[in-house]
């Protein structure tokens, strides 16, 4: 199977994502709408994408493996050699993004549906998490002359390398802005608060 299908997985994922994210935030500020979509995008991708990988990892390898979900990491892996195999790096990584940011991500929709006083507590965690993993990712191979990346190849190197893992930077790098700017807000807040009661 070409890159069609494995693509078009993606694509339906996201289309998913963004759906039930705009669904669930209805009646919300175009902020948490976004925010929303995003973190049901990602909660689909770690856990229906990356879970299956982590399986076929543990029960072989993705190279020895059929089916769609293998077909998508096979694919992948002419960008980035080590998700062919078992990199005990790349598993381990998958274990926790799976298992921690997919349950991340699903508390953090919750958290902002029902708007709980924890959502930025969790959703700097969250977005830590996500900024670990990529750097784990890609800078052990770097520091070593990237021999497991493909970066011949402007579809494999520039859409599945950068574009694909440079989502999972730049909107958790947002993430962190806004909850930096509403932790403050709420702190200044406070103080004033406290100064007119004084």
């Amino acid at each position: 199977m070409g890159a069609g299908g494995p693509l078009l997985l993606c694509a339906s994922l996201l289309l998913a994502g963004c759906a039930l994210g705009l669904r669930l935030g209805r009646g919300r500020g175009a902020a948490d709408r976004a925010v929303l979509a995003w973190l049901c995008y990602d909660a689909l991708v770690h856990l229906a994408l990356e879970g299956p990988f982590v399986y076929l990892s543990f029960a072989g390898s993705v190279a020895d493996s059929e089916g769609l979900i293998a077909s998508l990491w096979k694919e992948y892996g002419k960008a980035d050699a080590r998700w062919l195999y078992f990199d005990p790096t790349i598993v381990s990584l998958e274990v926790l993004t799976v298992v921690l940011d997919g349950s991340l991500a699903l508390v953090l929709v919750y958290a902002i549906v029902t708007e709980k006083y924890y959502r930025h507590f969790i959703q700097v965690t969250l977005c830590v998490c996500e900024l670990y993993g990529g750097w784990m990712t890609f800078v052990p191979d770097w520091l070593v002359g990237s021999p497991n990346l493909n970066t011949d190849d402007w579809l494999y190197f520039g859409v599945y390398l950068v574009f694909f893992n440079s989502v999972w930077v730049l909107i958790p790098g947002l993430l962190l802005c806004q909850s930096w700017v509403e932790l403050k807000t709420m702190h200044y807040g406070r103080s004033s608060s406290r100064k007119k009661l004084q």
